[in-house]
């Protein structure tokens, strides 16, 4: 009777620890998976901050309207020279 017992005992520590260490492996995993993906998002985020998107560029055909259209708007009186100084900036700098 007792090494029966004894066997039983040791089958039911045994059976514990293994419990308790999958568990604990488990966690550890899960913990392991959230720090990944925190920094995943956090690599992501800094390149979308580091990174500005390039604006497309304007063809020529296009930039040369657009400066026509701002001198209009200037000879019309709509413009002041500082807006319109201002805006060919931009157009140039495109």
């Amino acid at each position: 009777m007792g090494l029966l017992r004894g066997v039983a005992r040791t089958a039911v520590i045994a059976g514990t620890a293994t419990a308790v260490s999958n568990r604990v492996s488990r966690r550890q995993a899960g913990r392991w998976s959230r720090q990944a993906e925190e920094e995943e998002a956090t690599a992501y985020y800094e390149q979308q901050q580091a990174a500005p998107p390039e604006p497309e560029p304007i063809d020529p055909q296009a930039r040369l309207a657009a400066l026509q259209q701002l001198g209009e708007l200037k000879a019309q009186g709509v413009l002041s020279e500082a807006e319109f100084q201002q805006e060919k900036a931009k157009i140039l700098n495109s």
